[in-house]
């Protein structure tokens, strides 16, 4: 979901960011960046959660860098989030009226979340990883 979502970002929404206005940006920015923040709250707790129970599963096999990758990527995206991304949709959500002001906001929330979806490939990389050598070491195993 963050590879997907992260990388439509990218391509599709971060292109008309030098077209959006103190007029137009709101309808444009504030409803779907609460809506987002609403429904990955509770899959960064999923992952989280799911990323321990891994760990876990995964303690003494050699597969342990996965859900440690994963872990350590989904911490850092949610770190990045709380203390840097949060704070400027917080500005945008209170209402930005100068087009220089916004455009700088928007510059530095563009270029936190292209780190942040950096994070997330890292995430998407380390369980196609997991799965791929997983899958090799069934099929050696196998009779």
């Amino acid at each position: 979901m963050y590879f997907g979502t992260g990388w439509s970002l990218i391509l599709f929404s971060f292109p008309i960011v030098p077209q959006l206005t103190p007029a137009n940006y709101y309808l444009a920015f504030v409803p779907e960046v609460a809506a987002a923040t609403h429904f990955f709250t509770g899959m960064t707790i999923a992952m989280l959660v799911s990323a321990i129970i891994m760990a876990v599963a995964e303690w003494r096999t050699g597969f342990l860098w996965a859900p440690v990758v994963v872990l350590l990527a989904v911490v850092a995206a949610t770190v990045l989030t709380e203390r840097s991304i949060f704070p400027l949709n917080a500005q945008m959500s209170a209402g930005i009226k100068d087009p220089a002001e916004l455009q700088a906001v928007l510059s530095h929330w563009t270029a936190l979340n292209k780190v942040r979806v950096w994070m997330w490939t890292a995430e998407w990389a380390a369980m196609m990883a997991y799965f791929g050598c997983k899958a090799c070491a069934a099929a050696q195993e196998a009779p």
